[in-house]
């Protein structure tokens, strides 16, 4: 790793990332104008999370260590326009050192949800409403990986502390600002009813902005810049008022009974009056006016596009700011019925001052308007249609208050935009939702239809598109980099590679693999010598989406969550700060970003919506496929994630994802289509869940007749990390070891064994015994092969030196013992740890040890852990750890070569939640 260019790397994102943290703050409320602050106001601020301000959610996609934070009360403090009630905050100050923040034991998903609010009396608000005349409120939440939302106090809801904490602060000041740290929305119903609720004249919310958040919410409070953030979801005043309520949580089927009426495609449709804020809602310091100066279509039928050129006025006379230009299309129901209204396109404005005024245009493919037809009832099964009738377009703030513009499409008859086949069809029966009439008020009511059930055979379509077995050649002397330079063909170099070679390519390594970039969670490709040495390097892989993971200890950039990032409206954004992210990732020798995450926001409690972006499948595309083309075109790619369905954390390994075809097309893949056909995406990591009876990992229809066979994807599919598959035709039971089903189903990559366990197969999976007993080809191993090795000749690995693993690392020795109490090296290292520790080693003989740590962790095994040892302030190793469920097992570290003297070992729990028992140094 090269430290200046980390450095360099680091350097240039943390103002693209602030940036983006104050561009996504949406701002609901804003009576009286209280915000921006002035300079005549002194400000008291309330709440915890002012100081312990939340940067990011749990899990994978949160656990990012790095360089520095700026919270709430350090950035407003450095904005230099904002005076503060500082004895308030020694107030908090003081408490918090007595009460600090509960990491729940920094384990895997171990977090609470929300930290316990410092009690307020009457006699110290009054005090502070003596010292200050606007406060706010900060209330803070996270979620994440492994752990759901709940309906109830702490989680969706606000605490009894935290009410009284308002009511109080309501009592005293009459203007009160509440700023949501949270990552996901929540209960915003209290509003309406917590006591002297007047006095609450702004809301907004912040949520977590990754590591320049306090300096992005400053720059927005201050007025340095105006609020331009929009919501991408719609908040209910109730959580039953869903539709996917019904299902969401439950551990055996999630049935998508709402199809592709999910967020504001149902509330618009048949309930729109349960909407507290709508999807697209967001204030601006100043005020802005959209006119639609002229439309006109381009091509014709399938291939047209419709170019709305629209003129956005700062009517304003004060603030400068960005627009967010919202364009929605009504279309006609037909037979097959449509949301009342769909987002059809977006853009953001430049910076525009007052009075001023920018032209913009937005370019709609008339393709994207088209509905799926999975039942035949438009006389087109299994196709993209666009139904005969009025497409009428809508401009304006927000899906609920955007206005008729004279633009329309007409269509005298039924346009087939694209004929496809049955693919991932439901196999257990249930009813979707439907627009009926509509009733007096203009609102479709509900009605319901029986979901289209699976009509192809998928032995039949798999057996049809076998891939030809290459026949084995053997050493032949071929090398990737002559792949890569034109001088022989990939299924040359391919043909040369023996069943065991195919078997161990498809397994990647980790978490923290040796081989690769210290910390991070997967490598692959070249991972035995016998792969290495035909040119294959070894690729790493790193968490996540909001920045680069590594357990290591070593430090990276932490951006905002995905739904902030959504929250933007701003694609060029989106796109330069993941360029930006992937230069970062060269500088880490790393090959691909174990990120974006763009499943649905179907419902409020999944506690990893903040990984993603948006309740609206457009959105989420198009917010994916410009942080895909920023990573590419930093030369690395991003993994999107989950495909597909992996809408909830409860029993998601388990739970099955049913829903129509049509849901699946229209809502929850069409994300990831639009990433790979705009994007540029070149990896994609499979979800946990099935879906449709399938497991994603090894579900042939996700896999390859849509992401391959219609999309033209040629990039490489990965499983999540320790998933489960099971028979691509029959379904059925399902299993880790199940491997051949993965390679069946074109889902290249499984990810992940132990650390020198891909060539030994430690994981006992199937692949050779599939082939020998004739249920797996070697030509669809080595379909899986050439994907892989396509992708690496694609990626920066593939532009280093080759070089090969060196296992083993000398240490320096220290010339005097240090004061501390001296172990001899050929002890047993007791510890029973959970916290970082220091012990002093002697080394008598030169030679080269082996490192084994004694460990358990009381969590299952999907929970990860991991403590880093370093000797003589040196990194030597990552002892990685998933959940032993209690149990003491021995894992294995690294040799290292040391020679006589002394040598301080320290060992950093990075990760914390296992429990070191000893570490065993054994003279190889």
């Amino acid at each position: 790793m090269n430290n200046n260019q980390i450095s360099q790397a680091q350097k240039n994102l943390a103002p693209v990332s602030r940036q983006a943290a104050a561009e996504g703050i949406v701002l609901l409320k804003n009576s009286d104008a209280v915000l921006p602050f002035r300079s005549q106001d002194t400000v008291s601020l309330f709440g915890r999370c002012q100081i312990n301000t939340y940067r990011s959610g749990t899990g994978s996609g949160g656990a990012v260590n790095v360089p520095y934070a700026i919270s709430a009360l350090e950035g407003l403090r450095a904005n230099g326009k904002i005076r503060l009630n500082e004895d308030l905050v020694t107030t908090y100050q003081d408490w918090i050192a007595d009460h600090p923040f509960d990491d729940g034991g920094g384990g895997w998903a171990a977090e609470p949800w929300f930290q316990e609010e410092m009690p307020l009396s009457d006699e110290q608000v009054a005090k502070a409403a003596a010292q200050s005349n606007k406060a706010v409120v900060f209330i803070g939440r996270t979620a994440g990986e492994d752990q759901d939302n709940a309906d109830e106090a702490g989680s969706y809801r606000l605490t009894e502390k935290e009410l009284d904490m308002i009511a109080k602060v309501n009592r005293h000041f009459s203007d009160v600002i509440v700023v949501m740290n949270v990552t996901n929305i929540m209960d915003m119903a209290w509003l309406n009813t917590v006591e002297n609720n007047g006095s609450i004249k702004a809301v907004l919310y912040s949520w977590a902005a990754g590591m320049e958040g306090g300096h992005g919410l400053a720059d927005v409070l201050s007025g340095d810049q105006s609020p331009s953030g929009r919501l991408t979801d719609s908040i209910a005043y109730h959580l039953a008022d869903y539709p996917s309520s019904a299902n969401f949580g439950r551990t055996d089927r999630n049935i998508y009974a709402e199809d592709i009426y999910v967020g504001y495609r149902y509330f618009e449709t048949f309930n729109p009056e349960v909407v507290q804020f709508e999807f697209g809602a967001g204030l601006s310091y100043t005020e802005f006016q959209c006119e639609l100066v002229t439309y006109k279509i381009e091509g014709a039928g399938a291939d047209s596009v419709i170019h709305f050129d629209i003129k956005v006025t700062n009517l304003g006379k004060e603030f400068a700011g960005k627009e967010v230009v919202q364009l929605y299309v009504e279309a006609p129901q037909g037979e097959l019925g449509k949301p009342s209204r769909v987002l059809a396109g977006f853009t953001k404005t430049q910076v525009i001052q007052p009075g001023a005024n920018e032209q913009v245009r937005v370019s709609v493919p008339v393709a994207s308007l088209a509905s799926y037809d999975d039942s035949g009832v438009t006389g087109h099964r299994s196709c993209y249609v666009l139904e005969a009738g009025t497409y009428q377009f809508c401009l304006g703030a927000s899906v609920r208050h955007a206005q008729t513009i004279a633009a329309t499409l007409d269509l005298e008859a039924l346009l087939v935009i694209e004929a496809l086949s049955e693919a991932c069809a439901p196999i257990h029966e249930f009813e979707r939702i439907k627009p009926a009439q509509k009733n007096d008020n203009g609102v479709f009511q509900v009605s319901y239809e029986a979901a289209p059930q699976r009509t192809v055979n998928l032995a039949e379509r798999i057996q049809a598109n076998m891939p030809r077995s290459l026949e084995m050649t053997g050493n032949q002397g071929i090398t990737l980099m002559d792949v890569k330079e034109g001088k022989a063909n990939l299924e040359a170099f391919i043909a040369q590679m023996a069943p065991e070679q195919l078997a161990t390519i498809v397994r990647g390594e980790g978490m923290c693999s040796p081989k690769v970039t210290p910390g991070t969670a997967a490598a692959f490709g070249g991972v035995s010598d016998s792969l290495f040495e035909m040119g294959i390097p070894v690729a790493a892989a790193a968490d996540g989406p909001s920045g680069i993971r590594m357990d290591s200890g070593h430090k990276a950039t932490q951006v905002p969550i995905g739904t902030l990032l959504g929250c933007t409206w701003n694609e060029s954004l989106n796109e330069e700060l993941f360029y930006l992210i992937g230069e970062e990732l060269r500088a880490n020798q790393i090959d691909t970003l174990l990120g974006p995450g763009i499943n649905i926001h179907r419902h409020p409690l999944n506690g990893r919506n903040f990984e993603y972006f948006s309740e609206d499948p457009f959105m989420t595309g198009v917010m994916a496929a410009a942080q895909t083309r920023g990573l590419s075109n930093a030369g690395v790619s991003g993994t999107i994630k989950h495909y597909a369905a992996n809408d909830q954390e409860t029993a998601r390994v388990d739970v099955d994802s049913i829903m129509s075809e049509r849901a699946l097309r229209e809502v929850h893949i069409k994300p990831f289509e639009m990433a790979v056909k705009q994007g540029q995406a070149t990896t994609i990591m499979t979800s946990y869940n099935p879906v449709n009876g399938h497991w994603a990992a090894s579900n042939y229809d996700l896999n390859t007749t849509i992401l391959r066979g219609e999309w033209g994807y040629t990039g490489i599919v990965m499983t999540d990390w320790w998933a489960k598959m099971n028979d691509p035709v029959q379904a059925g039971e399902e299993s880790k070891t199940f491997t051949s089903f993965m390679v069946r189903a074109q889902n290249d990559l499984y990810m992940v064994v132990g650390n020198d366990g891909a060539e030994s197969n430690a994981m006992g999976d199937d692949t050779l015994a599939a082939l020998e007993n004739g249920t797996l080809t070697i030509g669809e191993l080595q379909r899986s092969a050439m994907n892989i090795c396509r992708f690496i000749m694609a990626a920066p690995v593939m532009g280093r030196p080759l070089k090969a693993y060196e296992p083993i690392k000398t240490f320096v020795a220290l010339d005097e013992a240090p004061k501390e109490h001296v172990r001899l090296i050929d002890q047993h290292i007791v510890l029973n740890t959970k916290t970082n520790a220091s012990v002093v080693v002697e080394v008598s003989e030169s030679g080269v040890y082996q490192f084994d740590g004694v460990m358990k962790y009381e969590r299952d095994s999907l929970a990860q852990s991991s403590c880093s040892l370093f000797l003589n302030s040196e990194f030597s190793m990552t002892l990685a750890l998933h959940g032993t469920d209690g149990e003491l097992i021995t894992v294995e570290g690294l040799q290292v070569k040391l020679n006589p003297g002394f040598y301080t070992l320290d060992i950093d729990f990075v990760k914390p939640g296992l429990e070191l028992e000893k570490i065993i140094m054994t003279k190889q």
